[in-house]
């Protein structure tokens, strides 16, 4: 007995953007010149170029609060409610995602840089004086003043090199908060501009 067939989409060939350094029109460099090969500083240079929301993941550890701020927050799915961010092993917040079946996120707002700053800060008493905060649904740490938030359940943790990517479903929230949002561009916290 043979196995079915299963069809294939047809491969259909792609050309260089005509701004790519790999174009023969561009006049440019070539695949050896300065177009550098895949590694992490690579990677990191072309993301700087690349403007991401500014978010606050934050859960309990034992009673206790923790939180860091991500980037790297997007839409998954709307039905199921599905987002998902990353998590570096390494981070002092990695243990209780890891452990945790709810967390919350936090969208910032441009007036919240410095709290940003502070729950991106290794060693900084992130739930001290003066981020205010309240113990939300399912014991989750949410904080005060920002644009939106929501509680979710960890759905998945996919292991990603040193990171994980957590898929979270959203459970309750709140998406009525006023200002502007906060973005990360350049290694910086940033204003959006008209």
């Amino acid at each position: 007995m043979t196995a079915p067939t299963v069809p294939t989409a047809p491969v259909v060939p792609t050309a260089p953007s005509p701004r790519s350094p790999l174009s023969p029109r561009s006049g440019g460099a070539t695949a050896t010149g300065t177009t550098r090969a895949g590694s992490p500083d690579l990677l990191r240079s072309v993301f700087r170029q690349h403007a991401a929301g500014v978010a606050v993941i934050t859960a309990q550890d034992g009673g206790r609060p923790v939180g860091f701020t991500a980037t790297s927050l997007n839409s998954v799915s709307a039905d199921p409610p599905l987002l998902s961010f990353t998590i570096s092993t390494g981070a002092s917040s990695w243990p209780a995602v890891r452990d945790s079946e709810y967390l919350g996120v936090h969208i910032l707002g441009e007036h919240q840089r410095e709290l940003a700053g502070l729950f991106a800060r290794s060693g900084a008493d992130r739930f001290g004086p003066p981020t205010g905060w309240v113990t939300g649904p399912h014991g989750v740490p949410v904080l005060d003043g920002v644009l939106a938030w929501l509680v979710c359940r960890v759905a998945a943790r996919v292991p990603a090199g040193e990171h994980r990517v957590i898929i979270a479903e959203a459970l309750v929230g709140d998406p009525a908060g006023e200002g502007r949002p906060l973005l990360y561009h350049q290694g910086r916290f940033n204003a959006l501009r008209d």
